[in-house]
């Protein structure tokens, strides 16, 4: 029954995201509001289809269904309820699950949120594309990531239980759904970015409609990996809260370009400038979490919690592929209308101060990936297997580090500098900045 129950969510959730790409093609295309409009039903079934999985795994978890071959690896009547709960997201096909869970919700928080201009094109596109990211991951779980396998189970038989860092311990409970809710929060500014690079609407205004789900993202992420440095100082012993553990690195890189994204986006909304900047770095910072989830799921890092191998890695790698040859070349096919109507006059102005904060933000995530890459390449290019440890992660980053706390000061102050007067009207201000418009055609 719990096997019948997964997988008819699972397919439930493949077929609505597949019609509802479909439907919405066809509308954008064809030019018809009303298929535009169902994205609502479509985003809702898919949620429906997630949350019959994963009722049908927790269910599976908590009677000891150990022909389900995730409960029989994973599972036990020794865990207690708690934690045999958040069984599900301690190994790599459960988590996936807890993923898809999290990406409907989202697309259905999306589609409620604009259920008045859904037949806009801006949110379809968007639709479309959240719609996409959920197909993908809902295809994992009916190939190389299925939590509903089945095994032959022994007479008496009584699972492991999960990891033994990871039972008993409460951040196990919360650590990674937090982490998820970043990683997968950071989906709904970059439909938006993918959608104003597809419609031609480049102005700023789905940068004002997107920035509560970018700053929640944000700030899940960043509860999520401090939750994550307290776990690993509690139970791993380490002398200290960070190690710069990949799997830790992994998350520490999208969080890196999307708050240099939260810096300069205020420079966007305000001059209307680093639009190709603010995109990359939005781009960037959701491809990171699909890089992220490769390498801490696919089995080619030696990590103290990465997961176990598994043919999910090509499917991840060829999506994190496709992500960033889709994004290069829609900034590259709109790079005209991307001229932003101001520039920089000085390193010295506040917007300087934020280009620079901003580069060095990016150099730091591009030391941070180095480091943690490097011994993969070198050993797949040369059979060859090479460390990278802490010495080369602190003697590259704290030169950055010392630079971003001065220029962080003086971005925060000119940020305060650019805050309108109490006595400035609603539709202008002293400063000129760029007006704060609903999604609207730019």
């Amino acid at each position: 029954m719990n096997v019948t129950l997964g997988v008819a969510g699972i397919v439930l959730g493949v077929s609505a995201s597949a019609l509802g790409i479909l439907t919405l093609g066809v509308g954008l295309r064809q030019r018809r509001p009303r298929l535009l409009e169902t994205g609502w039903s479509y985003s809702v079934i898919a949620l429906l289809g997630a949350l019959v999985a994963v009722a049908a795994m927790q269910h599976a978890l908590i009677t000891r269904d150990f022909s389900v071959s995730f409960v029989h690896d994973n599972g036990s009547s020794r865990t207690s309820p708690l934690f045999t709960v958040a069984t599900m997201w301690s190994a790599l096909e459960g988590s996936i699950l807890l993923w898809t869970l999290i990406l409907t919700g989202f697309t259905v928080h999306v589609a409620r949120k604009f259920r008045q201009r859904l037949a806009d094109p801006l949110v379809g596109v968007a639709l479309l594309t959240m719609l996409v990211v959920c197909l993908f991951f809902f295809l994992l779980m009916l190939g190389p990531a299925n939590p509903f396998s089945t095994v032959a189970v022994a007479a008496g038989y009584d699972g492991p239980g999960p990891n033994p860092l990871l039972q008993e311990h409460i951040l196990m409970a919360i650590h990674p759904p937090m982490l998820y809710l970043g990683y997968v929060g950071f989906t709904v500014p970059f439909a938006f970015a993918i959608a104003a690079l597809a419609t031609g609407r480049l102005g700023e205004g789905w940068l004002v409609e997107t920035r509560r789900a970018t700053l929640l993202a944000w700030g899940f992420l960043t509860v999520g990996i401090a939750l994550g440095a307290w776990w690993s100082y509690e139970v791993l012993g380490w002398g200290g809260y960070w190690g710069w553990d990949p799997v830790e690195n992994a998350s520490l890189l999208p969080w890196l370009t999307g708050t240099a994204y939260l810096h300069s986006v205020m420079v966007q909304e305000r001059r209307g400038m680093l639009r190709v900047w603010n995109l990359s770095l939005l781009c960037a910072t959701f491809s990171l979490t699909i890089l992220g989830t490769f390498l801490t799921r696919s089995g080619v890092l030696e990590s103290v919690h990465a997961f176990s191998d598994s043919d999910i890695g090509v499917w991840l790698l060829s999506f994190f592929g496709l992500i960033v040859a889709v994004t290069l070349g829609l900034i590259g096919w709109r790079g005209d209308r991307l001229r932003s109507p101001g520039r920089i006059d000085s390193p010295l102005s506040r917007e300087g101060s934020f280009l620079v904060n901003n580069v060095l933000f990016a150099g730091f995530a591009f030391v941070v990936l180095l480091g943690t890459v490097f011994p993969l390449v070198a050993e797949a290019l040369n059979d060859r297997a090479v460390t990278v440890g802490p010495p080369y992660f602190t003697r590259m980053t704290v030169p950055i580090g010392i630079a971003l706390l001065f220029f962080n000061g003086r971005s925060i102050a000119g940020w305060l500098r650019m805050q309108p007067s109490r006595h400035t009207t609603s539709g202008s201000s002293r400063t000129g900045r760029v007006a704060r418009s609903s999604i609207s055609p730019d």
